[in-house]
C-alpha cells in the first residue's frame, strides 16, 4: 500500500535540495569570487605604486618604515641573515650608513629563505644585529623576497614592469638594491659585492 505521508516528506526534501542549496552554493562561489577580485585589485594597485609610496613594519613592530620619508636619499636595500657567510657584511653595511648618512639610508629585510639562515625572533634579530655589528640602520619585519609570498616591495624591485628597470631575482642573502633620490631603481648587486666595493660606493660620489 503506497504511502503518501512518506511520498509528501521526499518531495519536501528534494524540493529544499533543488531550491535552497543551489542558492547556498552560488553564495558560496560569489564569496570567493568577491575575494579574488578583491586580491587582485590589492595586486594591480601594488603594481601602479611608485618605490616612495610603498611602507612596512619595522622590525619589532612599533613603528612604520615609509619610503616617502626618505625622498632626496638614496637607499640601499639588503636581504640580511644572521647565520649566512656573507652576514660579516653587516660591519660593512653600518660603516657605509654612517659614512653617508647625509645622502643615503640602508634598510635591512630579514629573510629566511635561504637554507633557513634567519630563524630567529624580530628580538633575536635586533640583539644580534646591535651587539655583533652596532647595526644602526633601519630593519624591517621578516619578509620572504620571491615565492609565492613574496612581499609587494620585493615584487616591485625584481619586475622591469614596475621598477622600469629590469626583472632581477634574488640569489641568495645580502643581495643590494640601490635606488635613487626620486625612489627610481639604479642597480641591483648580488651577495658578493661588498658594501664598501667600489661598484656601490661610485654611485655616491
Amino acid at each position: 500500500m503506497f504511502d503518501y505521508k512518506v511520498m509528501k516528506r521526499i518531495k519536501s526534501i528534494a524540493y529544499f535540495f533543488g531550491s535552497v542549496l543551489p542558492i547556498l552554493l552560488t553564495s558560496g562561489c560569489g564569496n570567493r569570487k568577491s575575494n579574488s577580485t578583491q586580491n587582485n585589485n590589492q595586486i594591480k594597485a601594488d603594481m601602479k605604486k611608485e618605490f616612495h609610496q610603498f611602507s612596512i613594519p619595522s622590525l619589532t613592530g612599533d613603528s612604520i618604515i615609509d619610503m616617502s620619508s626618505y625622498k632626496g636619499k638614496k637607499i640601499l636595500i639588503v636581504n640580511v641573515a644572521s647565520k649566512c657567510g656573507f652576514t660579516p657584511q653587516y660591519e660593512g653595511l653600518e660603516k657605509l650608513y654612517e659614512k653617508n648618512k647625509d645622502q643615503l639610508v640602508i634598510i635591512g629585510f630579514p629573510c629566511n629563505q635561504f637554507m633557513g639562515q634567519e630563524p630567529g625572533s624580530a628580538e633575536e634579530i635586533q640583539q644580534f644585529c646591535s651587539a655583533t655589528y652596532g647595526v644602526s640602520f633601519p630593519m624591517t619585519e621578516k619578509v620572504d623576497v620571491l615565492g609565492n609570498n613574496q612581499h609587494p616591495i620585493y615584487q616591485w624591485l625584481t619586475t622591469e614592469s614596475l621598477n622600469g628597470k629590469g626583472n632581477y631575482k634574488v640569489s641568495w642573502n645580502f643581495n643590494k638594491f640601490l635606488l635613487d633620490e626620486n625612489g627610481k631603481l639604479l642597480a641591483h648587486f648580488g651577495s658578493k659585492v661588498k658594501p664598501l666595493g667600489s661598484e656601490i660606493e661610485e654611485y655616491l660620489k
